[in-house]
């Protein structure tokens, strides 16, 4: 007799603590989990089948606004009031793993990275270490206007950097008057640091400790990023200029974007049958094919300070099960961790969702350092610079290797030190 949907999360829920080494007759416990935003909201069914699934064990649940969340982590950390769980942005694991709040995964971990996205867990892995529990994943596709693209004589945007723009320039051809081929606005990294994950050379060298922004590779991604407005393709503009985006996509100012996986329902809400045959998600082009983009996605950690860790484990396993994430895709539409949840809720099959397992299969991690962030947003204030022509290719590079080793120079001195004792 098949097995159905809630026989599996009960099977999950309970098989879940017994991998987490707890068992009957244990006294009840009390597990703070920590998450944000729309994950918050709606995850609450999951933790109670949890707790019916495993009497005497209560997940108290405290949502947190993404605005605030890592200030809180790191406040809880310095005044010992981590949950035992939390939520927290993959590009966070580097630095909470750095000042010692994460506990690393116990025991065999082939149940996890045997069905995962890999390089979802090796941004989960440092020092050789898995930190944490990927919870949900997405990365950026192009939006493409599939009507437009077509009138132009394409039929589909080519899959190479060379072809590509000059399915870009055949767009702006035909675009009116005040629109644009594609939008990338100049407020988000996510744009260039996607050309830049496809090249060969890595975006920081010597151990993570300084820049390599003036490498051959990134200067050809900021080149190509930059001539994309320098050849009229793309408006000078950051997102905070445009009103309503799927609108402004409707209205064919632009006939490409780039976007993560929550703007397949609002395109599809937003703007109904009516306009659901003109547009499309593709993967994204490369210098000589389909291109790497960045991972991202939410994961879930065990917090090192936490005593009785097992339920808290047990809990995460549960969220990680495919069934459970196949539950949890229904609840929130997030996009499961785990490649087989995804044929069970039919995403293989979605010509808008499909698109997004494909580039993912393809990401690469960014580097993993706690500065990460910082470095990122610097380098597309600089790359700011080389689109208003203020700085050359070479000059700006150079200037995003000056601003990355000045964030990276602490790092630098407890290496040297490390290997001077």
């Amino acid at each position: 007799m098949p097995v159905g949907r809630r026989q599996l999360l009960s099977l999950a829920a309970g098989g879940a603590l017994a991998l987490g080494g707890c068992g009957a007759g244990r006294t009840a416990a009390t597990i703070d989990f920590w998450a944000m935003g729309n994950e918050a909201a709606a995850v609450e069914p999951l933790l109670r089948a949890f707790e019916e699934a495993n009497p005497g064990t209560h997940v108290r649940l405290q949502a947190l606004p993404w605005s605030a969340a890592h200030e809180k982590l790191l406040t809880g950390f310095a005044g010992g009031s981590l949950p035992h769980i939390a939520q927290v942005g993959n590009t966070w694991l580097a630095e909470l793993a750095a000042i010692g709040a994460l506990a690393p995964l116990q025991g065999d971990t082939r149940w996890l990275t045997q069905d995962a996205f890999p390089a979802v867990t090796e941004t989960n892995r440092i020092d050789g270490r898995l930190m944490a529990v990927p919870w949900y994943v997405d990365t950026r596709l192009q939006f493409v206007r599939t009507d437009l693209v077509t009138q132009a004589g394409y039929p589909t945007m080519p899959s190479d950097w060379t072809n590509w723009k000059r399915a870009l320039v055949a767009l702006q051809r035909r675009a009116g008057r005040g629109d644009h081929a594609i939008l990338l606005p100049l407020n988000e990294f996510e744009q260039l640091l996607t050309f830049a994950l496809q090249q060969p050379d890595p975006l920081l060298r010597d151990e993570g400790t300084r820049g390599n922004f003036a490498s051959v590779g990134f200067q050809s991604a900021l080149d190509f990023y930059v001539s994309l407005f320098r050849d009229g393709l793309a408006p000078q503009v950051s997102s905070t200029t445009i009103a309503n985006i799927w609108n402004e996509f409707a209205r064919g100012s632009f006939a490409v974007f780039l976007s993560g996986p929550w703007t397949v329902r609002e395109l599809t809400v937003r703007r109904g049958a009516a306009f659901a045959d003109r547009w499309a998600t593709m993967t994204m082009p490369g210098p000589d094919g389909p291109g790497a983009s960045a991972p991202g996605g939410s994961s879930l950690v065990l917090f090192d300070h936490a005593r009785d860790r097992a339920d808290a484990a047990a809990l995460v396993r549960y969220l990680a099960t495919p069934a459970v994430q196949a539950r949890f895709h229904a609840l929130s539409d997030d996009l499961p961790a785990r490649p087989s949840a995804w044929a069970a809720e039919g995403l293989t099959n979605d010509p808008r969702m499909a698109p997004y397992a494909a580039q993912l299969a393809r990401a690469r991690p960014v580097p993993k350092v706690p500065e990460w962030e910082r470095i990122v947003t610097e380098m597309q204030r600089v790359a700011e610079l080389a689109v208003a022509g203020t700085l050359t290719i070479p000059a700006a590079a150079a200037e995003i290797d000056r601003r990355a080793d000045r964030l990276l120079a602490k790092r630098r001195w407890m290496r040297d030190k490390g290997r001077a004792a």
